[in-house]
């Protein structure tokens, strides 16, 4: 039965399928509303909470802490569901709750920073918890034959709320308040809730059995780095991850000191990389329906590099440069978003369901664990070596990234084998 019903979802265009729209509509509520805390919370602590600098350091550092700490666990536990909606549910519920209680706890003037920092540990191990068993439910959503192009959808939200959410948030905190304007957030996790309770789709996962959290944990981390196709792209995600953010470290003072680009300007050009993801979104799922995943990933990886050499190797005259950048941030939106597209749909095509959970925690604590490493080096070098070295080594070592996916089984030669989707296991 589970057979035939994703036959016969696979000749249905993705917009038309009502669980689907509901699924990437509740992402994109919950993602947008998220964009705007990120600027409304940093602004309360600044402007009515006065936080020291240590204070906004934990503040920051507490949205990522869950994922390190708890990512891996949290892997191990989405397999050994039945369902994964509910959880899905309750994560974007409580994640709802918690923030609302920024704005309450500022009307009844008892809000401080360490409010502010517990409030982001749960909202960011509800994330974690949210993106385990988000994973695996795709594939239950969408059949197999579409799971790129639902992939490339969701990514779109981010691009949607990269290009929506700053201005959103600039608005409701002028007009609301800082703490109030989070509000947003926790109505748009609430929202996100009610959309993903109206999904019909059978939520049904036979589940692994367990051997205890941490041999369930080690399991995942030994598939993913025996499988030598999750191994490539872990090593990969890892590599670029590591590089963007040593580049992130700097970007900001080099724009605005060496390039002297208008702060004003670097809000729209941070937008141009989310036009541009939406602009990859409609181009991925089409070439990688005539080409497969594997080309466009093998393809898309070499132009990593491209707009933070540019950015190093910049000159001339302040219209020649912001033109320049917009240009290739746009591509580069196009192609994070053809890369991040194609990694999705071979983890999920490579992970075997009753590991997809644990396979994709992995990844996450990988790729999103080694960014704080970055930033530190990035930091560092840029001390000892100055800002346009930093950069120059940065796109270097985002190249390097090429040799994992290259020196795999998706190298020409083997693309037709792994292109091909291997059938679901049927309980």
């Amino acid at each position: 039965m589970k057979r035939s019903l994703h036959t016969s979802a696979a000749v249905i265009p993705l917009r038309r399928q009502r669980d689907y729209r509901l699924l990437w509509g509740a992402r994109t509520v919950s993602i947008t509303g998220s964009e705007v805390s990120k600027l409304a919370i940093p602004l309360t602590a600044v402007t009515l909470l006065t936080a020291s600098p240590a204070e906004m350091g934990l503040l920051t550092a507490a949205a990522s802490v869950p994922a390190l700490v708890f990512g891996l666990q949290a892997g191990a536990i989405a397999d050994r569901l039945t369902r994964h909606r509910p959880a899905m549910i309750a994560c974007e519920v409580v994640s709802g709750l918690a923030a609302a209680t920024i704005p309450l706890a500022w009307l009844l003037g008892i809000l401080n920073t360490p409010w502010l920092i517990a409030v982001a540990l749960v909202v960011g191990t509800a994330a974690v918890m949210f993106k385990a068993a988000n994973f695996p439910h795709l594939a239950v959503v969408v059949s197999p034959a579409q799971r790129t192009e639902a992939m490339a959808g969701l990514q779109a939200s981010y691009s949607v709320a990269t290009v929506a959410g700053p201005g959103l948030a600039g608005l409701l905190v002028q007009v609301l308040t800082a703490p109030l304007a989070v509000l947003a957030e926790a109505l748009s996790f609430l929202a996100s809730a009610l959309l993903l309770r109206s999904i019909r789709t059978p939520d049904r996962h036979e589940p692994a059995r367990s051997q205890g959290m941490w041999r369930d944990v080690v399991e995942g981390l030994r598939v993913s780095g025996t499988n030598p196709v999750l191994r490539a792209l872990l090593g990969a995600g890892v590599t670029i991850n590591f590089f963007a953010m040593t580049y992130v470290a700097v970007h900001m003072l080099y724009m605005v000191n060496t390039l002297g680009i208008p702060k004003g300007l670097i809000g729209a050009l941070i937008a141009c990389s989310g036009l541009g993801g939406l602009l990859g979104t409609w181009i991925t799922t089409r070439v990688a329906g005539r080409f497969g995943e594997n080309r466009v990933l093998l393809v898309s990886v070499l132009f990593f590099p491209l707009e933070i050499l540019v950015v190093g190797l910049l000159g001339g005259p302040l219209w020649w440069k912001v033109g320049v950048l917009a240009v290739t941030g746009t591509l580069t939106g196009a192609i994070v978003v053809a890369f991040s597209t194609c990694m999705g749909a071979i983890t999920l095509r490579e992970a075997t369901p009753e590991l997809r959970g644990r396979v994709n925690a992995t990844m996450t604590f990988a790729v999103q664990g080694v960014m704080a490493l970055g930033g530190l080096a990035g930091g560092l070098l840029a001390e000892w070596l100055g800002l346009r070295a930093v950069i120059l080594v940065s796109a270097a070592g985002i190249a390097l990234s090429s040799l994992w996916i290259w020196v795999s089984p998706l190298r020409p030669g083997r693309v037709a084998r792994h292109d091909t989707p291997s059938p679901e296991r049927v309980p």
